[in-house]
C-alpha cells in the first residue's frame, strides 16, 4: 500500500453499432467486475500512449484516441490503493480483439449500453455517468 494516489487510464472503445468493449478483471482493484481496458501509467509515459499500449497488451488491437471522456477515481477497490484515471474515447484502427492476458482477464465482449454485464468497475460507471449514448465514430484521431 502506498500513501499517495497512483495514476492509471482507460479506453472507452465503441463499435459501429454503439456497443462498448469491456473486459472482466480477475485481479484487484475490483476483481470480478467488468471494465474498460487500460492500466497503470508508467513514469514519463503520456496517458494517451498508456491507453494505446494497454489496449494492445490486453486485447491485441491498435486504437486511435479521439478525445477525453472523463476522469475516474478508485479509492480502495480491494487493493488498499487510490487510483486517479483519465478515460479516453478510442476507436479500433486495426486488429480484432482477443484475450491476450488470460491470467488477468476472465473474458471480454462488446456490450450495448442497455445490456451491460454486472458488476461494473468504478471507471466504467464514471464513463456511463458522463455519456448517455455511444459517441458518433469519426476518422479524427
Amino acid at each position: 500500500m502506498t500513501d499517495r494516489p497512483e495514476a492509471g487510464c482507460g479506453a472507452a472503445i465503441f463499435d459501429e453499432s454503439g456497443r462498448l468493449l469491456l473486459i472482466q478483471r480477475l485481479r484487484e482493484p475490483e476483481a470480478g467486475a467488468w471494465g474498460l481496458p487500460g492500466g497503470k501509467i508508467d513514469f514519463g509515459e503520456p496517458a494517451r500512449e498508456t491507453a494505446r499500449r494497454e489496449v494492445a497488451e490486453e486485447l491485441g488491437i491498435e486504437i486511435a484516441i479521439t478525445g477525453l471522456a472523463c476522469m475516474s477515481e478508485i479509492i480502495d477497490g480491494g487493493d488498499g490503493r487510490h487510483w486517479v484515471s483519465p478515460i479516453f474515447f478510442g476507436r479500433v484502427v486495426s486488429g480484432t480483439p482477443r484475450l491476450m492476458e488470460p491470467e488477468k482477464h476472465g473474458g471480454f465482449g462488446w456490450y450495448a449500453l442497455d445490456a451491460l454485464p454486472a458488476p461494473l468497475t468504478s471507471p466504467t460507471r464514471a464513463l456511463l455517468a458522463t455519456v448517455k449514448t455511444a459517441p458518433t465514430l469519426s476518422s479524427d484521431a
